[in-house]
């Protein structure tokens, strides 16, 4: 990899590039699905290609291959100082990098069991478990299971010398159970909506899952689903599992702080952002209840890595400090627009996509309360668990979200079970109605693998570090 970095680099800069990067990636997934009792999907893929990042004539040019020769590597770097020329005739603005100096080393993902040693019998065996285990209860017309694993490997290099080398592993898995009626269906999700979550991990992230042990939980909860009563309307307090609040920290606190967004290089995928850079220091996102991190340094999380696609080191930032709006995502380029240096937030999606802002692991840090103190002091209520539908407008300002289960809360104790839960709310009055989170023992990683951005579109993985957290006065309905 490094042979091939230097050759990019070089062609780069006799092409007259002032600044070039480049990245070599090696990336093999592993997936596999059992539904119904068979198996549906046992697939290897594996990928490999460079990508080259230039600046000629102040203004930005990539372009990648999957041919790794001399030839081809050299051509791509020749291509993308040409892209850079051909932009500067109708850019006014050079790009302007923080500053940055010269990095290296070497990172791999810490694994108790490299998943990719483990047999694929022993896979099969504990999805079939799995199965077997959803399949117990009655009313259960779907079930699914499935495991993923992921390797790459990058090497990152630049003419400002720096010389990285990363390995990053990841462990990922879960259970969708669909349980139906003559009118009515119900979906239920483990350990994490939609069917699976993920961690930097090794094999030992799959066994803390423990997918048979609560599959045939799982499954009696989208069972009584579908019987249950329509959820409450009306005002109310609300409680969030940790999943839930992981998603919603993604979309309102992930999205609107990634300052590409704010400074409008980045909308027609998922919009721009309300907090504009103004209110950087002074406005008040949420109550004091609630401090959020950007961490790539936190153990398992699927943003946490060496140095991000820049060579920036991970770092842990401040976006929320106790309520108060303190931080944003950003690169080299968007940190010097406001007088900063970059905290390492830049990632592509593989060898082919140029990187762009993204989020690494976004958290709502722990409290000092916990789930059934919170439940204790709810005179009345619900509470919400994994997240089944989400909407939240083009500035991420005002949002909906929908979950798969909810429990009404009545004078402090978990009542009845109800269904079709949807909450609503503006961001800022929402945050800053949050009066509990949950401590450390109940604070989880989560992972996010469909995270979209940018145009061509990219999928990101990203984590959010979260715990079950309580708001008051807050929209609630069923889903019409």
């Amino acid at each position: 990899m490094r042979d091939l970095a230097e050759r990019a680099l070089d062609a780069a800069s006799a092409a007259g590039a002032d600044f070039a990067d480049c990245r070599v990636v090696a990336r093999t997934v592993e997936n596999i699905v059992v539904k119904n009792g068979a198996v549906s999907t046992v697939a290897t893929s594996d990928d490999e290609g460079i990508g080259v990042r230039v600046l000629a004539a102040g203004c930005w040019g990539y372009a990648a291959t999957d041919e790794l020769d001399a030839q081809h590597i050299e051509e791509a770097a020749r291509r993308a100082v040409h892209i850079a020329r051909a932009s500067a005739r109708v850019n006014n603005k050079p790009v302007r990098l923080a500053p940055h100096p010269a990095r290296t080393g070497e990172y791999r993902t810490p694994v108790q069991r490299d998943p990719f040693t483990v047999s694929l019998g022993d896979k099969l065996q504990l999805l079939m478990s799995t199965d077997e285990a959803m399949g117990r209860v009655g009313g259960v017309t779907v079930r699914e299971c499935s495991l993923e694993f992921v390797r790459e490997e990058r090497f990152f290099a630049s003419t400002e010398g720096s010389r990285l080398a990363q390995t990053i592993i990841e462990s990922g898995g879960g259970m969708d159970v669909t349980a139906t009626a003559e009118n009515e269906f119900q979906m239920r999700s483990f350990p994490n909506s939609f069917g699976r979550h993920q961690l930097c991990a090794g094999w030992e992230a799959i066994e803390g899952f423990d997918l048979p042990g609560n599959a045939e939980r799982i499954a009696e909860e989208a069972a009584a689903l579908l019987t249950a009563d329509l959820c409450p309307e009306g005002v109310m307090t609300v409680i969030l599992d940790g999943t839930q609040a992981a998603l919603q920290v993604h979309e309102s606190c992930g999205h609107p702080t990634e300052l590409d967004r704010v400074l409008g290089h980045e909308a027609a995928y998922a919009g721009t952002s309300f907090l504009v850079p103004e209110l950087l220091g002074s406005f008040r996102y949420g109550s004091d209840s609630v401090t959020m991190t950007a961490d790539a340094t936190r153990p398992t999380g699927l943003g946490t890595f060496g140095w991000d696609d820049e060579g920036t080191p991970a770092q842990r930032t401040l976006l929320v400090d106790r309520g108060l709006f303190t931080g944003y995502l950003t690169s080299r380029e968007t940190a010097a627009v406001i007088g900063q240096e970059s905290n390492g937030t830049m990632r592509g999606d593989g060898w082919s996509r140029l990187p762009i802002i993204r989020m690494t692991n976004i958290n709502l840090e722990p409290g000092e309360s916990s789930l059934e103190e919170m439940i204790a002091g709810t005179e009345h209520g619900v509470y919400l668990e994994t997240n089944r539908s989400w909407s939240i407008d083009d500035v991420r300002l005002n949002f909906q979200f929908g979950t798969q289960n909810g429990w009404e809360i009545v004078d402090g104790k978990r009542t009845r079970l109800v269904r079709n839960a949807v909450y609503s709310g503006r961001t800022p009055e929402f945050w800053g109605s949050c009066d509990a989170v949950a401590g450390p023992d109940e604070w989880r990683m989560y992972g996010v693998v469909n995270c979209g951005k940018g145009q061509p579109s990219q999928l990101m993985h990203v984590g959010h570090g979260a715990a079950p957290c309580r708001f008051r006065n807050v929209r609630v309905e069923p889903a019409r």
